[in-house]
């Protein structure tokens, strides 16, 4: 048996999980086993039918994983916890004794924001005038005082056009790859963290 299988709403989600599991020992977890499925509903599929995607899997791995965005899954007048209550409640009705729903609030974007140097040399921003994040507040994506934009895929699609770079799923598993998880404050990555390291301790 694997260790664990993830079902993603979509390619960028894949990418970015991969650079993430490649860096086990920033996740303070042993090397795992893992397969990635992407829904082909996208994130409606993974809240509303993920466990029975998920179910001719039970007998092949020991763990299971589904992410999604709550920005587009169709049930967005529920909170990111109601939403993972119900779709892990479908998991342990299905069969899975160890799984978990992780839902990113807004959207996947939200991860990429982060005061690590990393995120502007990745984006095509390192050593323009003014920095990033000068930048951001100047054209209203970052609200004084905060740590990431209210509006994070916009906010990412912008600095890409302005940098003329394509937006690709390369990209975010290159962010996931560098960028330190040891300031993260996203409660939807703190819990993927935690729950990782729950079942796949060192």
């Amino acid at each position: 048996m694997k260790d664990l299988v993830i079902l993603v709403a979509d390619k960028n989600m894949e990418y970015a999980v991969k650079g993430l599991l490649s860096r086990p020992e920033a996740l303070s977890i042993r090397e795992i086993s893992f397969d990635i499925f992407i829904h082909p509903y996208h994130d409606p599929g993974c809240l509303n039918e993920g466990h029975y995607f998920l179910q001719s899997a039970l007998n092949q791995y020991r763990h299971a994983l589904i992410l999604f965005d709550r920005e587009g899954c169709g049930r967005e007048g529920l909170t990111r916890q109601e939403l993972e209550e119900l779709v892990e409640a479908n998991l342990f009705r299905s069969g899975w004794q160890e799984a978990a729903a992780i839902v990113l609030e807004p959207e996947l974007e939200i991860w990429v924001w982060s005061d690590s140097p990393h995120v502007a040399e990745i984006l095509g921003w390192k050593n323009k005038q003014p920095d990033l994040k000068t930048w951001l507040i100047k054209k209203g994506f970052l609200p004084e005082g905060e740590l990431k934009p209210s509006k994070p895929k916009e906010s990412l699609e912008v600095v890409l056009k302005q940098v003329r770079k394509p937006r690709s799923s390369m990209l975010y598993r290159r962010l996931a790859e560098k960028v330190s998880f040891g300031r993260c404050t996203d409660e939807a990555f703190n819990k993927f963290k935690s729950t990782l390291q729950n079942w796949f301790l060192k």
